[in-house]
Parts: C-alpha cells; sequence; structure tokens
C-alpha cells in the first residue's frame, strides 16, 4: 500500500486489516489520534470510519435494453452469482423514469423522493451492490442540467446501459446500523476461507 505524507492525512481514524486476520480484529491504529476522540471507536460493536483492505477482483461487463429496470435488474444478478463484495465501477446510458432520494436528510429529518418521467443520460452511477446495495446516480436532462441523488428504483433503461461491475474477492460487504448516522452503513470485513 502506498505510503501518504502525513500532511495527506486525514483527521478521522484509518484501521488497517491485516490479511488473514479474523473479524473480531482490531486491526492497527495508523493515526495520532487519542482513544476518546469524537470518531474513535468506544466499543467493538461500532462500525470504524475508515477501512483500508488491498484485494483482487473480477469484473463483469452487462448491457441492459430499453425497457429493463436497473437497480432490479442489477440486484438479481449480484444474488444470482452470489456476488458479496460488488460495485457498480461504470455505467453510461440513458433512462426515461426513475426514482431517487435527495440528499436534504439527516438521522431526524427525511430525504425527499422525486419521481423523475422524461429521458435522461447517465452521467454516473456508483455505489456498492451487496447486501442490499448503495447505488447513487447523477442524470443530465435534454438541457444538460443535472438531478442526483440516491437509487430508490425504476430506472427504466431508454436505448441503452451499459455496466461495470467489480467483485472484490478478499473482502465481504456487509450493512450494519451506524449510530452516529441514524442509516445502515458499509462494513467491509475479510473474506474468511
Amino acid at each position: 500500500m502506498p505510503k501518504r505524507k502525513s500532511s495527506e492525512v486525514d483527521s478521522a481514524e484509518t484501521i488497517l486489516v491485516k490479511k488473514g486476520e479474523d473479524d473480531d480484529s482490531k486491526g492497527e491504529r495508523k493515526s495520532d489520534e487519542k482513544e476518546d476522540s469524537p470518531t474513535s471507536s468506544k466499543t467493538t460493536d461500532s462500525i470504524r470510519s475508515h477501512v483500508a483492505m488491498p484485494s483482487p477482483m473480477v469484473c463483469y461487463a452487462i448491457r441492459l435494453g430499453p425497457g429493463e429496470e436497473i437497480h432490479s435488474t442489477l440486484m438479481k444478478f449480484v444474488k444470482d452469482n452470489d456476488l458479496d463484495a460488488a460495485f457498480v465501477m461504470t455505467c453510461v446510458g440513458s433512462i426515461t423514469k426513475g426514482t431517487i432520494r435527495l440528499a436534504n436528510a439527516d438521522r431526524n429529518h427525511q430525504n425527499e423522493i422525486i419521481s423523475l418521467n422524461e429521458r435522461f443520460e447517465i452521467v454516473s452511477l456508483v455505489g456498492s451492490l451487496s447486501d442490499g446495495g448503495h447505488l447513487h446516480i447523477c442524470l443530465s436532462d435534454k438541457d444538460g442540467k443535472c438531478v442526483g441523488g440516491h437509487v430508490v428504483g425504476g430506472l427504466e433503461v431508454f436505448t441503452t446501459a451499459e455496466i461495470v461491475i467489480g467483485q472484490l474477492s478478499s473482502v465481504v460487504f456487509k450493512r450494519q446500523f451506524d449510530d452516529r448516522t441514524g442509516f445502515d452503513e458499509l462494513v467491509v470485513k475479510p473474506r474468511n476461507g
């Protein structure tokens, strides 16, 4: 793993997990942060802010055609292929409709959900797919104006959706409730065996 200059290290705790360590490992602390800081973990059940684990990967390229729904098709692909550390590497294409959740929420206020019913170019689709997934999308309209947010569903392909999915082979993705955010968040664990 490349070394970073001390000025490049952010203030949050970084945990490095060595290959072969079990799930109960606390990893190796890589910051000068004190144990009682707001971002440090006080219990073994809390989610670590940063986990860095190198992993080889396998890639899958798929194309969806007109009328296919992107989100449910991707989730089915992940399930059918037993992918447990899958993510979207890239996606280009277009949609005719979809539902997204905007980024205006916190643990005490719900997000606004909007339904889109016009043709959009997919500018970006990113996120994890395993254990329920977490996808974000950016779309541009006929004038090039963009809208984006969390994918709720209903992303119906207009002409095509060309998607590359990555699957990491040394880790597993899980989602776990994080009391700090009020949401289920990604937990990356080493693959056993």
